[in-house]
């Protein structure tokens, strides 16, 4: 169990690190390297992707708190990785290339909130 606290930790410090990086280049340089329209996705990434590191920080702590509710809290930090992967990617994506995934953004924001939900369901229980 102690390995999934460390990873979900190091996972939600890593991308909130990232998210910080994304969001200063997007503030910084991105609407005159890339354009205003492409820099507001940048930060609309970067924002649910810091939402979601610290996310992980706080599995990591409700893993210590209830470790009987561990599988629960795996699927939910599985839910907020991929939907970081899925929203926070397709919008870097389509700001730095222009290319455009269709539903993979949704998919991703339903992933955020099924994540969140067995979240809470399992501290619930």
């Amino acid at each position: 169990m102690q390995a999934m606290e460390r990873l979900f930790f190091s996972l939600g410090a890593l991308l909130a690190g990232l998210a910080v990086v994304a969001g200063a280049y997007g503030a910084h340089g991105g609407e005159t390297a890339l354009g205003q329209e492409q820099a507001r996705w940048i930060a609309k990434a970067a924002r649910y992707q810091m939402y979601h590191g610290l996310g992980l920080l706080a599995l990591s702590w409700a893993c210590v708190q209830w470790p009987e509710q561990f599988r629960f809290f795996l699927v939910s930090g599985i839910l907020f990785l991929l939907g970081t992967v899925c929203f926070s990617g397709s919008l870097y994506l389509m700001a730095f290339t222009g290319f455009k995934l269709g539903y993979v953004t949704p998919v991703g924001g339903i992933a955020f909130l099924i994540g969140w939900l067995v979240m809470g369901f399992a501290v619930w229980r």
